[in-house]
């Protein structure tokens, strides 16, 4: 190693296009259970391993110039073993060209949000197919099953597992036997709507019933105010890759409960009451659920099946989401952007005095 680092210290450097990889074969072993980001492969190293050292590429490319973007993602396996390596479920990172303000280009990675198929199945049934982001796929699959009226109750789900990557089944309990007539109408649903593939709205209103009108149900409107940050300093995979959401259970002190994020914000409010529902916490009749996109139709309707009397989120609600809000008696809050908020549906659940 010590002539390798001579060599390395003495190399004549001259411009070049070319990647540099340098190769070294050991005769004893070097080190036992490499730590992560080190130059080695993380394996126990035994001997005589070929241990390659891929090229460094400056963070200052070039002179402001044109640059073939080609250039940089041929495949080469000096420059990236993996086109695409997830650091942790729901995070990759992809090496990208970026343009900063001053015009000098850098060539880094970038964490990305994952999205991929998740197929959910009843036994060996195949019920839908939904564009997620990796992470809580059992609560996603429950939350899935309460929202679209498949199962009622906590008892009527035996068990949730993975039987491979991007697959997860549900197993009834004995004797139950949900109905699975409405199934046809599932496809593969897309991470931007909940109900895509579906033949019409009709067609997905559940028979839940209205939210049931309880006086001491109400928010003060400082705790509403402080939801946004609340759900902010949850998500951690948004502060790192800014393209992903959030739905967040908070209790009417604004105690936060369950948080989850995926690309998709249906699958996200999934996720959350998917959890209540597997630790048998629904209805959850005094919680505001929060989330971070529009507050669409099949939000409301699955806050409604998990019968949460007060649903906001930081953007614009849809006519439909209103007009459902009214009829069901759950509270609409849109545009939650502290100071300021939009109240569209039963506004007397929301104390509007300040203290």
């Amino acid at each position: 190693m010590e002539r390798a680092e001579d060599f390395i210290e003495n190399f004549q450097r001259e411009k070049s296009d070319l990647p540099l990889v340098i190769v070294f074969k050991t005769e004893v072993a070097i080190a036992l259970n490499a730590a992560p980001g080190h130059a080695f492969d993380q394996r126990n190293f035994d001997h005589r391993i070929l241990i390659r050292f891929a090229a460094m590429v400056s963070d200052k490319i070039v002179a402001p110039r044109n640059v073939k973007v080609t250039d940089f993602h041929q495949s080469h396996d000096t420059i990236a073993a993996k086109p695409f390596h997830m650091k942790e479920p729901g995070i990759g990172s992809e090496k990208i060209i970026r343009r900063k303000r001053d015009g000098k280009l850098e060539y880094q990675p970038d964490d990305l949000t994952i999205e991929e198929p998740l197929e959910i199945r009843i036994g060996r049934k195949s019920l839908a197919t939904t564009m997620r982001t990796p992470g809580h796929d059992d609560e996603l699959a429950a939350g899935f099953l309460v929202s679209e009226a498949i199962v009622r109750e906590r008892k009527e789900i035996a068990a949730i597992s993975g039987t491979r990557e991007n697959i997860v089944v549900v197993e009834v309990a004995a004797g139950v036997k949900l109905k699975l007539g409405s199934a046809k109408r599932f496809g593969t649903i897309s991470s931007s709507c909940g109900i895509c593939g579906k033949n019409n709205i009709a067609a997905i209103r559940q028979n839940f019933p209205p939210i049931a009108t309880v006086q001491n149900i109400r928010v003060e409107i400082e705790t509403l105010l402080s939801l946004p940050a609340l759900l902010q300093k949850q998500q951690g995979e948004f502060a790192r890759t800014g393209g992903i959401h959030a739905a967040g259970i908070f209790d009417l002190s604004g105690e936060p409960k369950i948080v989850r994020e995926d690309i998709g914000r249906h699958n996200a409010v999934d996720k959350v009451i998917g959890r209540a529902f597997l630790d048998g916490l629904l209805p959850l009749d005094r919680y505001v659920i929060l989330v971070s996109g529009r507050a669409s139709f099949e939000i409301m309707q699955k806050a409604l099946s998990a019968g949460i009397p007060i649903v906001a989120s930081i953007s614009a609600p849809s006519t439909l989401a209103m007009n459902f809000a009214r009829e069901s008696n759950q509270t609409l809050v849109g545009f939650l952007r502290p100071p300021s908020f939009n109240v569209y549906a039963h506004v007397e659940r929301v104390i509007l005095e300040e203290r």
